[in-house]
């Protein structure tokens, strides 16, 4: 196989494996837990190497997943005391685990070379190196094997618990009521999410997993409201951030593990600023038609309020709402647009009057007191 399609298959297998527990990462408000395993695999990684002499072995995995559950649990520990908030818990748990890893390292493990931008950034263009060979066969990169694995791992963890999970993500203490154990099912989840970032560890490095396992969950959320399609849209967002990191990486010569976190992030703020619901310009269209739709209810009570009286003809008169109103102009005249759309009110001449209906809904506004 071309060893270009091998680090683009390997790019997109990883981006995906990593984006489906995001998703209950982000629901959760989690996000920062990821960051945290990430960091604190690395004392596991040096303790298993000490045992074994070899950065190969599947016990560094195992090591380091375990490591990263234990975090996990001392977090928690600590945010359940209440003495602590979970973010100071998070902040002060890592940072620990992974000075542990740098002691052990620089005191015992110093003649061990260490190329801190691998770690920090990973290097998917030495992955197709790195052969899974049986028998003298070739079966390929061992890094797509293995995060091909974590992938179907992930996908029947999400398959056979996805009602509970779900439930406990969404509303814990119902999930409790109904017999489901909430703690079960996050230490399950948490150890999910650390065997994926030890298996992304190498290939993405410790920093960029982060971005792949919160950007493309975090653009989901922001584009759909269901859970199922949000699964689905954060996996295809974060294989087309795999793809197009590929592809800049390429054009720009630089690292693709890089550019797969700067693609998934340009895809996060497109989703933040143009998603249907929860984007920004949607947010503010919302916010300026909903202070449209308030002025023009003042409006009709204002004309209610003087209508069939002796300063109709000025209280009313289209020219002079502003300035009885004290709103700038541009407000007035679409309160008026939007009345007059609405068949609320009508200009009849140089005065503004409610139809039948806008008379009726000022009557039942100022019933209710506005």
């Amino acid at each position: 196989m071309n060893p270009e399609v091998e680090i683009l298959l390997i790019a997109v297998v990883t981006s995906v494996a990593c984006a489906l527990p995001g998703v209950f990462l982000v629901l959760r408000r989690l996000a920062l837990v990821s960051d945290a395993i990430t960091h604190a695999i690395l004392p596991g990684i040096v303790v298993a190497f000490f045992l074994t002499g070899s950065l190969t072995s599947p016990l560094l995995v195992v090591a380091a997943a375990a490591t990263g559950v234990l975090s996990v649990v001392l977090i928690e520990a600590m945010h359940r005391t209440r003495l602590v908030a979970e973010d100071a818990a998070i902040g002060l748990v890592f940072p620990a685990f992974f000075s542990l890893g740098v002691v052990l390292v620089t005191r015992w493990a110093g003649k061990v070379h260490l190329d801190t931008d691998s770690v920090l950034l990973g290097e998917l263009a030495f992955a197709p190196f790195d052969r899974f060979i049986v028998g003298g066969v070739d079966l390929g990169p061992v890094a797509l094997w293995m995060m091909s694995g974590i992938l179907l791992l992930n996908l029947a963890l999400i398959v056979v618990v996805f009602k509970e999970l779900k439930l406990a993500t969404l509303d814990p203490a119902l999930a409790a009521v109904l017999g489901f154990s909430p703690v079960l099912l996050h230490y399950l989840l948490m150890t999910a999410v650390s065997v994926t970032a030890v298996g992304a560890f190498s290939a993405a490095g410790s920093i960029l997993v982060v971005a792949l396992m919160i950007a493309p969950p975090a653009a989901a959320y922001l584009l759909v409201e269901n859970f199922k399609p949000m699964l689905l849209l954060s996996g295809g967002l974060g294989a087309l951030g795999a793809v197009g990191g590929y592809g800049l990486a390429r054009w720009l010569d630089v690292s693709i593990a890089g550019s797969m976190a700067v693609v998934c992030g340009l895809i996060f703020a497109g989703a933040f600023t143009f998603g249907p619901e929860r984007g920004l310009v949607s947010q503010i269209r919302r916010r300026s038609a909903q202070r449209v739709e308030f002025a023009a209810r003042l409006l009709a009570v204002h004309l209610l309020h003087h209508e069939g009286t002796m300063r109709e003809a000025v209280e009313c008169a289209v020219s002079n709402l502003n300035v009885h109103l004290g709103w700038p102009v541009p407000a007035t005249r679409k309160a008026i647009a939007f009345t007059v759309a609405r068949g609320l009110a009508f200009e009849e001449g140089p005065v503004l009057h409610l139809t039948e209906v806008g008379r009726r809904f000022a009557e039942d506004l100022s019933a209710g007191g506005i």
